[in-house]
């Protein structure tokens, strides 16, 4: 398979979606993973019917919702029912994509046959992200007459780049469907939403998620109760990612998802100490070491940013007092509110970090 497209592209890109379990205490291959819903088996039945009527008539989508809803968990879904060969579904994670310098994207080995060293030494930045953009599209389908390009985590992207993004589809439409994934479709350029269809992803009920975690919990012969999925699915209100992974912690912390064992697991997540060495290496100046922790949290640990920066504010409160303290909630505030408004929780967060680095003031 194409090692830019399909299920190992799939594999290294976790989205900003990533909910707020601690997986740590992981060991094995994670759930969401394994336990990948088909169309069929997505918990919302008024967005099962939405894509059934696709997989009739293909056409560009915008799929939006909360964080954990599932958008590209039902993108993959429907990307099974339409194409036989997995490398005809090109997954391109938005927010990792555009934050990449200009080097990391032409030495990354899924982009790096697109751009010969020439390009590398004469293009700016934003083209050589926008040729990246027009090659990917631009390839033929292994099978079928189409395959689907989906841009997960499209919220905050610059209008520069999303009126790139207009012209690759208009050129592309006949042999390649777009899929947007994003909190925050009111952030896409008229142009582009008027090329797609909306699919609105609802959160997940709570019956829903016990649905959801009990397939799961059934499928790997995992002892549970009822009191422990209604406890896991509670504590995740509405985020299934965070529900998914939360029983799978459970489990392989407690060798049982019962109503005890949830809560002295989950309950107990809080301040992890990596979030202290971020901090300590964020004061330091030592902004790459930081920001790797902090992709480690997001992506690896499955972190929110909103987590993620509540717990920055513990260590700050542990560590400073005065202006310092009252700067970084200052700070703080304007990272929550962006992450609310469904901005890039990974660029926020570490615009955080590097003001910390910065701040002059009683430790």
């Amino acid at each position: 398979m194409d090692s830019y497209a399909g299920a190992a592209y799939a594999a290294t890109m976790a989205t900003a979606d990533d909910a707020e379990a601690d997986t740590t205490g992981i060991d094995g291959p994670l759930w969401t993973e394994t336990h990948a819903p088909a169309l069929g088996e997505l918990p919302q039945a008024e967005v099962r019917e939405q894509l059934r009527r696709v997989v009739e008539e293909p056409m560009n989508l915008v799929v939006h919702g909360p964080p954990g809803a599932g958008k590209t968990a039902a993108v993959r879904a429907l990307a099974d029912e339409l194409h036989e060969a997995e490398a005809d579904l090109v997954e391109i994670n938005v927010a990792d994509f555009f934050d990449m310098t200009k080097k990391e994207v032409s030495e990354d080995p899924r982009f790096a046959r697109f751009v010969d060293a020439k390009r590398r030494r004469d293009s700016s930045k934003a083209d050589l992200i926008n040729h990246v953009l027009k090659e990917s599209a631009s390839y033929a389908p292994v099978s079928g007459s189409f395959k689907t390009v989906l841009l997960d985590n499209a919220e905050g992207v610059r209008e520069d780049f999303q009126q790139a993004l207009r012209r690759v589809m208009e050129r592309h439409h006949e042999a390649t469907q777009f899929v947007i994934a994003t909190r925050q479709p009111s952030a896409l350029i008229p142009p582009i939403r008027s090329r797609c269809f909306p699919v609105r992803m609802r959160a997940p009920t709570h019956d829903e998620t016990v649905d959801v975690l009990e397939g799961i919990a059934d499928a790997e012969s995992a002892d549970y109760d009822a009191e422990g999925i209604e406890y896991v699915a509670g504590f995740a209100d509405g985020d299934l990612r965070k529900a998914i992974l939360g029983a799978q912690t459970t489990h392989e912390q407690e060798g049982e998802i019962a109503m005890n064992a949830a809560y002295g697991v989950l309950g107990s997540l809080g301040v992890d100490e990596r979030v202290g060495e971020m901090v300590t290496a964020a004061e330091a100046g030592e902004f790459t070491d930081a920001r790797s922790t902090l992709d480690e949290l997001l992506v690896d640990e499955g972190y929110s940013g909103t987590e993620v920066l509540a717990d920055v504010l513990t260590v700050a409160r542990s560590r400073y007092s005065g202006a310092r303290l009252a700067e970084v909630h200052h700070l703080a505030g304007e990272v929550d509110l962006d992450i609310e408004e469904g901005t890039d929780d990974r660029l926020h967060v570490s615009h955080l970090l590097a003001e910390l680095g910065e701040l002059d003031g009683d430790a």
